[in-house]
């Protein structure tokens, strides 16, 4: 382990249950600050600011996780020290004298919790938006553009620099008086970055060429920050060690950097990353991997760079189960396990790994769902961002146990049995097919998508673990549910796949039947995507692997629209490797036969012109259309008819009480609606945690 004179890593006690063998639950002391282990969540804007301050739910979010066993949490990612970075990720803004008291309250109740908190302060440079907040230029160390936001910044002067510094100490010091137990600053792809790297440094002054040079602003922010703080305060930065792009900073120049900052007393911690910032591309494959890619991309060139700087080592990059970041820490690779994406689906991962319960940790399977507009939700963690609301742990029912009936063994019918078992009741599920997992056993069949499995696995564990039975090949009638005797029947039977066409539809096959193997594929066939999710192209790629000459239409501007940034990266990287070009801004109207083969009609919703394709098959994705049979034959013996009051389900409070006798009646998932695998679990959330 790390030998440093700032820095002990002695065992001090263990924690309930567990082994002090366990290299995860060891202390680190930096300085003054022990951290309890080596588990922390990253700073990241997870979208639940108010007005740029971290109010209740911001702060609930990660209240959780303290209370969950973490020993850092970092938070406040991007949070702007100055004007000219705007908010335009949900960003914090301390760069105003209001956030104090919301800070001290935070610090406040982590620190009783047992955590310690930290926040990451920074400049957006040319990564801000000259269109948002007070309209004011970017600026950058040189006006060059930056692809993924667009901007085209103005070129520092000496004037700037010194208002930015100025404002950094600022922030630094309104962090201090929140209480807080450090900040880290960003480098990256960050303003300071920027002076950094000679990619996006072209200056011929004091803050440009050399690599000394080019540290100057960094330098000068640092020690702004520490004049404005105390010895007490921690320091760090997240910092690349490899910017892997041509001309940007190797491994080499940036290990350099670092110990040009050490030597100065400039940082106590480094937060290492890897990569640029400034693509799609990037973001989604070196900085913030997902699922396809490896666990633990950079944890060998982190710990690479550790040997060479002498401080603690942070590092966060698809460290997504308790295995790979035992392994981190264990073999000195870093001293900080980041494990942000892990908590944001079980933010008790911690405390269930000191009390001896690993295998009932929620796995992060790396969907990025929690990098979509509605961060920082889970895709199989519906709590996660709702603490205001729901709870990450089901409390047992007060009342009479009751025998609750789920119909369908989908993430939804899964999720609703859990949680009723979890509350008490006598739950039995029921699935008609041979297997549970609904729709993810055909989407975990991808080429990249497998992980996704994981959603089911860790429900059926659970299931099994509780004793809950699981009757597969259980096709189940309206009597078959009535014999039963139920108190509450959850129908979580899914839909199917909506092929409707104003003709030719009775000509058409759905995006299941090919990924489910169920039907050939054919020899010249057109995929057509009416939702912007994932089935059109992982039917796609099952027929281009299949052999088949495959034209994709969508009826979206781009491909995979509905999905997350890193997603539609991802199917455009396997689209260029299978050779498909996909035709946007179309719609299938129609198809029709024609001679021995197929006619598909295709209308540019631009131009407006109509097409004529000549194929073998049409596979068509336009989501699904609940299956309502049962539903309505048990609607007239429920006590509810049904109906679900929408003001009490969406406060997951309890139903109102029926004014006649019968069984509680509620569908959930696409059994209401073709929606994703989270909103179908929030259903069940909702309905179950209070029965």
């Amino acid at each position: 382990m790390l030998d440093n004179p700032e820095t002990s890593n002695s065992p001090q006690g263990d924690p309930p249950g567990t082994s002090s063998k366990d290299p995860l639950l060891q202390p680190l002391t930096i300085k003054h600050l022990t951290l309890r282990n080596r588990i922390m969540s990253t700073s990241h804007a997870c979208g639940l600011e108010v007005g740029g301050m971290p109010q209740e739910a911001y702060q609930r979010y990660h209240l959780e996780k303290a209370k969950g066993g973490l020993a850092l949490s970092m938070f406040g990612g991007s949070s702007n020290v100055d004007r000219d970075s705007p908010n335009i990720f949900r960003q914090l803004n301390v760069g105003s004298d209001a956030i104090i008291p919301h800070l001290q309250q935070f610090s406040e109740r982590m620190h009783e919790a047992g955590a310690a908190l930290m926040c990451q302060i920074s400049h957006l440079g040319r990564r801000g938006d000259p269109y948002a907040g007070d309209w004011l230029t970017t600026i950058a160390p040189s006006p060059l553009r930056e692809t993924l936001h667009r901007s085209i910044p103005k070129e520092m002067d000496e004037h700037d620099i010194d208002r930015v510094v100025k404002a950094y100490g600022a922030a630094a010091r309104r962090c201090k008086e929140g209480g807080l137990d450090g900040i880290e600053t960003l480098s990256a792809g960050h303003l300071i970055g920027q002076f950094l790297s000679p990619v996006t440094n072209r200056r011929t002054d004091r803050f440009g060429g050399s690599l000394e040079n080019r540290c100057r602003f960094a330098l000068m922010v640092h020690e702004a920050i520490r004049e404005a703080t105390d010895d007490d305060f921690l320091v760090g930065i997240r910092f690349v060690v490899d910017e892997a792009t041509p001309g940007g900073m190797n491994f080499d120049e940036c290990v350099k950097a670092a110990q040009i900052l050490t030597r100065a007393g400039a940082v106590d911690f480094f937060n290492a990353i890897y990569g640029t910032m400034d693509t799609t591309r990037a973001l989604a494959e070196e900085n913030m991997p997902g699922m396809g890619s490896p666990l633990a991309p950079w944890v060998e060139p982190v710990g690479a760079f550790r040997r060479e700087v002498g401080l603690p080592v942070f590092h966060a990059a698809r460290i997504s189960d308790l295995a790979s970041a035992r392994f981190a820490v264990a073999e000195g690779k870093v001293d900080m396990a980041g494990m942000t994406r892990a908590q944001i689906a079980d933010p008790h991962m911690v405390e269930k790994l000191a009390a001896g319960r690993e295998d009932q940790v929620r796995p992060c399977i790396g969907a990025t769902h929690c990098q979509s507009p509605y961060r920082p939700s889970c895709l199989h963690n519906p709590v996660t961002g709702r603490e205001t609301v729901l709870s990450h742990v089901t409390a047992r029912a007060t009342g009479p146990k009751r025998k609750v009936v789920v119909v369908g063994g989908g993430p939804a019918g899964l999720e609703a049995a859990r949680i009723s078992s979890e509350r008490g009741h006598d739950v039995s599920l029921y699935e008609a097919a041979a297997d549970v997992g609904g729709q993810i056993l055909l989407g975990a069949t991808g080429s990249w998508r497998r992980d996704l499995i994981g959603i089911v696995e860790w429900r059926v564990a659970e299931l099994e673990r509780r004793g809950v039975p699981i009757h597969t090949n259980s096709y189940m009638e309206a009597g078959d549910i009535t014999a039963l005797g139920p108190d509450v029947v959850i129908l979580a039977t899914g839909g199917l796949p909506q092929v409707d066409l104003s003709e030719g539809s009775e000509l058409c096959v759905s995006t299941w039947d090919i990924v489910s193997g169920q039907t050939p594929v054919g020899r010249d066939v057109l995929v057509y995507d009416g939702t912007g999710r994932h089935p059109a192209p992982l039917a796609a790629e099952r027929a281009k692997e299949a052999g088949a000459n495959v034209t994709y239409a969508t009826i979206d501007a781009n491909l995979a629209e509905e999905l997350t940034y890193a997603e539609r990266l991802r199917w455009k990287k396997r689209f260029l490797s299978l050779g498909l070009q996909p035709i946007s801004d179309t719609r299938l109207l129609a198809v029709r036969r024609r001679d021995n083969q197929l006619e598909a009609v295709l209308l540019n919703e631009v131009s407006r012109e109509e097409k004529a394709v000549p194929v073998d098959q049409v596979i068509v994705e336009q989501g699904s259309i609940p299956m309502n049979e049962l539903f309505e034959e048990l609607r007239t013996a429920s006590s509810n008819e049904g109906v679900t009051a929408i003001e009490s389900f969406v406060r997951a409070a309890p139903q109102p009480k029926a004014a006649r006798d019968g069984f509680e009646l509620h569908r959930i998932g696409d059994a209401v609606s073709s929606r994703n695998i989270h909103a179908a679990m929030l259903d069940a959330v909702r309905i179950c945690s209070p029965l």
